[in-house]
């Protein structure tokens, strides 16, 4: 009986995980350039997905919403939603 992670599941290596956030910096500075455009950045979507494993994916997709709202929250451009609805 292995008591290591199931078949297929096994942890990426150094060199993966640095392809991995490579591909993911890569495609986060695109979507910067292009005012979050994904459109224009579909290829280095596709290299940060095949890089990646899906659950980092996941992961990574929530952080830069959570990083791009903070940022907005911090700079005084968060507009609640209750303000907006009045409008």
């Amino acid at each position: 009986m292995s008591l290591g992670p199931p078949a297929g599941m096994a942890a990426p290596s150094m060199k993966e995980r640095q392809a991995c956030w490579g591909a993911r910096d890569l495609y986060w500075q695109c979507l910067d350039e292009n005012a979050e455009d994904a459109s224009r950045c579909q290829q280095l979507r596709s290299s940060f997905e095949s890089s990646c494993p899906q659950q980092w994916i996941k992961y990574f997709d929530k952080r830069r919403d959570y990083l791009k709202f903070k940022e907005k929250f911090e700079a005084g451009q968060f507009q609640s939603s209750r303000s907006t609805a009045n409008s």
